[in-house]
Formats: structure tokens, sequence, C-alpha cells
């Protein structure tokens, strides 16, 4: 009896240490999540701070008259030799009839993009009835003078410090005053390929290839990594070389993705000789970081189906490939399909790989099939991060929020896929 009082005794002693340290260590723990969650919505804040202004772009509106002898000199239709630029030069000297000199000329002319001119040939190629016609056109405005607008520019800093002088900031008073100037949703950035004009730039080639990636990478990726697991784990013998087998799963699964860029320009391109920056040699390459991904997650999927599933279908007379196609692999399903989103998520990620297999380069036509030139969209991301522009920043800043809004839908389709489709015993 005394034993049994002296342990409680002691037991209680210690009750007060025991639940300040279940505290200190509860707050510890609320501490550092809560650390996180401020860091993370810094982190989102900025981005979507640094990306909100290249949703939209300046606009500069110019009353254009397609000249017939600038643009079918001789009475010729060859829009070769058509000078669009020189429509608009010509255009925004009448909006300013006082400018005179080349340099100032010259200063004029910076104030609005060079894709002026590509818009103008697009439209008399599509209409050719314009010939001779006098139109009001918005055409975008050059970067300077968008990241001015957008208040990126200092107007107070003396005119040697600023990439506009104080008369171009003049001209771009006098068409803001005439209602000639105004922003509006950039469509271009969803539209367009890449281009070096900051204001011309998109991300639709990017987009465009990490699509057709993808959908090389499921169709390779998904039937060959669910077979493969079925295998392992329902059908291949316990021994050795399957102990070997699932080590190396299991290895590949953390291995660098770096690596697998190595091994995709040793075969694919170099022995195979399959074109360079092609989504198909891309797509082959996530294919190999993505397979050991789906193994291990269809191999847990095939686990969680309950034994007695097998069992009652072999009881019924069912032969094993019967149980595995009937039973298991409908019941495993939701879990393959979760573990293969999860895998394409990583692989859209992922760029490392591709700068191996030369995906680096500049493309700028929308990439029309698999094996045209093409790049990724974490690659145009990487791309436009390394220009000296300041106007490419938050383009940048606009391709990543794009590419996580991916990544958080294909994450979200796999927790509905999972819910909808998971059954319980």
């Amino acid at each position: 009896m005394e034993s049994s009082q002296i342990t409680r005794r002691k037991v209680e002693a210690g009750l007060p240490r025991r639940r300040r340290r279940e505290f200190l260590f509860q707050l510890a723990g609320m501490l550092a999540t809560t650390v996180g969650i401020v860091f993370l919505g810094v982190f989102f804040a900025d981005l979507f701070v640094k990306s909100s202004t290249a949703f939209v772009q300046t606009f500069v509106k110019l009353d254009v008259e397609f000249t017939e002898n600038v643009i079918a000199p001789g009475g010729e239709w060859d829009l070769t030799y058509a000078d669009f630029d020189g429509l608009v030069r010509s255009a925004l000297r009448s909006e300013f009839p006082g400018v005179s000199g080349r340099s100032e000329r010259r200063e004029l002319n910076r104030l609005v993009s060079v894709g002026a001119g590509y818009q103008m040939r697009d439209m008399i190629e599509a209409d050719p009835k314009l010939l001779g016609a006098r139109e009001s056109l918005w055409v975008p405005a050059s970067s300077i003078v968008d990241m001015y607008i957008k208040g990126n520019i200092d107007a107070s800093l003396e005119e040697s410090l600023r990439p506009l002088s104080d008369k171009q900031l003049s001209w771009i008073q006098k068409l803001q005053d005439s209602g000639r100037l105004e922003t509006r949703f950039n469509s271009a950035l969803f539209s367009n390929g890449d281009s070096r004009e900051p204001e011309l730039a998109g991300i639709k080639g990017a987009l465009m290839g990490s699509f057709y990636m993808l959908i090389v990478t499921v169709l390779l990726a998904f039937p060959i990594g669910v077979a493969a697991a079925i295998y392992l784990e329902e059908f291949a013998p316990r021994n050795r070389w399957s102990d070997l087998i699932e080590v190396n799963i299991n290895n590949l699964a953390a291995v660098p993705s770096i690596v697998f860029g190595l091994l995709g320009l040793a075969v694919f391109i170099n022995w195979m000789a399959i074109p360079r920056s092609a989504p198909l040699v891309g797509g082959l390459v996530l294919s190999l970081l993505t397979l050991p991904v789906i193994i291990i997650a269809s191999r847990a999927a095939i686990k969680a189906v309950p034994p007695s599933i097998r069992e009652a279908a072999l009881g019924l007379g069912a032969s094993k490939m019967q149980v595995v196609f009937h039973h298991v692999m409908p019941l495993a399903l939701p879990g393959m399909l979760t573990g293969t989103i999860i895998g394409m998520s990583r692989a859209l990620g992922e760029s490392a790989p591709l700068l191996m297999i030369g995906m680096v380069a500049f493309i700028v036509d929308v990439p029309g099939g698999f094996s045209d030139p093409a790049t990724a969209l974490p690659v145009q991301i990487y791309l436009w991060a390394d220009s000296p522009e300041r106007a490419f920043a938050e383009r940048t800043s606009a391709a990543i929020v794009v590419l996580l809004g991916f990544l958080l839908l294909m994450n979200l389709t796999a927790v509905i896929i999972r819910k909808r489709m998971e059954k319980k015993w």
C-alpha cells in the first residue's frame, strides 16, 4: 500500500512538468504552422501583386490610312514589300505634326510597339477591301510606355535616369488627354507565342508544348505503370529479383529529375535521333520521370483492396486474371488515377530535364504537333526570368500564376476523383 502511494505521489508530482512540456510542444507546433502560413501568404500576395499588371496592356489609338501605293506599289498585290511600319509612323506624325528631325521622329516612333505593323498586315490579309480606307485602330504601345502607365517608371527622376525623355512624357500626356491611350485586357498573353518584345510575348506556345508533352506522358506512363504495378503485386514471384526491382523503383522515384534529362539526351536524341526540342522527346523524358510515381501509387492502391474480395472471387471459381481485372482493378482504379494525376502534376512543373533536351530554345511559333519545335511553361518562366527587360518581370509572375493554377486544378481533380470513385468496406 505504501509503495503504491509513493508511486502515485511521484506521478502526481511529475504531472505539471509533463503538461508544461506538452503545452510547449503544442505551442512550438502552432508557431511553426503560423510562420509557414505567413511566409506562404507573403509569397502569394507578392506574386499576385506583381502578376496583376501583366493581365492588362496599354494601347494607343491611331488613325491609319491604308495607302495603296504603300501596300500595293505599282498596283501589284504583294505584301512582302508593303511598309506597314511606315503606315504606323505616318499615323503617329499626323497626331504630332510639330515633330521634326530624325531624332525626334525616332523618339516618337518608340511610343508604339513593333507589333502594330503585324496587326495591320493581318487586317489587310483578312479583309483586302481595307485598301485605300482610313481606320481608327487600337494598337499596342511599347513596353516602356506600358511600364510608365502602370507606374513602374518614376517621371520625377532626371531625364538621364529614366528610359523616357521629357518630350516622350509630354506626348504620352497629350495622348492621355485626348483619350487615345488606355489599358485593356492583355489577350496577347494567352494568344501569342514568345517574343523579344515584352508587350507581344505570350504563353500560348508554352501551353501547347506542355499540353502535347502531357498527352505523350499519360499515354505511355499510365498503361505501363499500371501494368507493372499489377504484375509486381499480383503475379510476380517473391524472390530476390522482384525485390531488386522493387528497390530500384523506389530509388528511381527519388532520383533528381535532371538525370532523366541526361538519359533522354543520350537515348532519345543522340541514339534514336528524335528531333531536339520536340514535345515527343519531352513527353518521353517526362514518362520516365513519372513512371516510378505511378507504379508506387498503383501498388499502394492494389494493396488497399481487402483480401476478402480476392478470396470470395476465387471461391466462386474465378481465375487469377478474372480476379485482378474484374474485382481488384475497379476497386484500385481511384488510387491509380490519383497517383497518375499527381505524377502528371510533377511532370508539368519540371524544367530541369527539359533544359537538357534543348527545350530552352527561343520558339516564336505555336507548335502544331508532337514533332514541332516547342517549349514548356516552366521553361518559358525560366527564360523570361532571365530577360533583362523590366516588362518581362510581370509576365514571369503571370506565367507562374497560370502554372500554379493548372497544378491546383490537377490536384483538385485528383481529390474529386478519389472522393467520387472510392469505396469503403
